[in-house]
């Protein structure tokens, strides 16, 4: 069974970084593109950060600049380093991921959240 699961929320004063990290487990035979989304209190899950599995990057135009994604593919894991912060970074991070298994069909997974606070 496929599963990807983020780790690295934590509560931080604005300024401060954080690193997250998104691991896919299980019978992958391929990951494609990787991103990070995140969901304030209030409001709609945005696209934070995408990047393909050549390593190009999108980003979204409040994150430029501030937070870099990356990946490692031989570990099937993402990362967002998050420099700068800022209080209306906080919210909850999820890792999403196009992942087709050994045996099985593509399909877009989804982490379990993690949360990031930023005080100001």
């Amino acid at each position: 069974q496929v599963q990807l699961v983020e780790f690295g929320g934590d509560l931080v004063q604005a300024g401060g970084s954080l690193r997250l990290s998104c691991a896919a487990s299980g019978r992958i035979l391929s990951i494609n593109n990787m991103g990070w989304y995140r969901q304030a209190p209030g409001k709609q899950r945005e696209l934070v950060a995408l990047i393909t599995r050549g390593g190009s990057t999108n980003y979204a135009d409040s994150v430029k600049g501030r937070f870099t994604i990356s990946r490692d593919n031989a570990k099937n894991t993402a990362y967002l380093q998050m420099n700068s912060l800022k209080p209306e970074d906080t919210a909850v991070y999820y890792c999403n991921a196009g992942i087709t298994p050994i045996s099985g069909v593509s399909n877009v997974y989804w982490g379990q959240g993690t949360q990031v606070t930023v005080s100001s």
